[in-house]
């Protein structure tokens, strides 16, 4: 999708999408789940450490349950380099959390990454309206569960 064509509430969910993904990174940060303790490590989100926490207390909420089956899709690399998407596999996750994060990392993989073609459904405004504000939901959500929402939403 060519940025004039992009309408401004299509560009307006994407950049609350940003803004409320980076706070809740940063509410990770904040709260001590890192992807590393070690000292002189970067101070990564620990995103992990936050699936195996809250895992057994999470339910999937209708926006969490739209993600998954609208599951965003993850550009591959074919052969001689070419490139296609793929829907995401999440044969992998231990549980219905690690899916939706794997889905809202997804998402905002995608957008940042821009550039996208070739891929079906991936200039459906209806389709990107739902990831964006269900992602935007489900990171409310995840900050209330994992009781970080101070740092989350600048409540100090």
């Amino acid at each position: 999708m060519r940025k004039e064509n992009i309408d401004s509430d299509l560009s307006g969910l994407a950049f609350d999408f940003f803004y409320w993904f980076s706070r809740f990174e940063f509410a990770l940060k904040e709260n001590q789940y890192l992807k590393s303790h070690k000292p002189g490590s970067n101070a990564d989100p620990g995103w992990g450490e936050y699936v195996m926490k809250w895992q057994l207390n999470y339910n999937p909420s209708a926006e969490a349950s739209e993600i998954l089956k609208l599951l965003p899709q993850r550009q591959i690399v074919l052969a001689e380099d070419a490139l296609d998407w793929k829907p995401l596999d999440l044969a992998g996750c231990k549980s219905s959390l690690d899916a939706v994060v794997l889905c809202l990392k997804t998402i905002r993989n995608n957008l940042f990454h821009g550039g996208k073609h070739s891929c079906k459904g991936w200039d459906d405004p209806m389709r990107n309206h739902a990831l964006l504000t269900s992602g935007k939901a489900v990171l409310s959500q995840l900050a209330a569960l994992g009781g970080i929402e101070a740092d989350y939403l600048r409540l100090y």
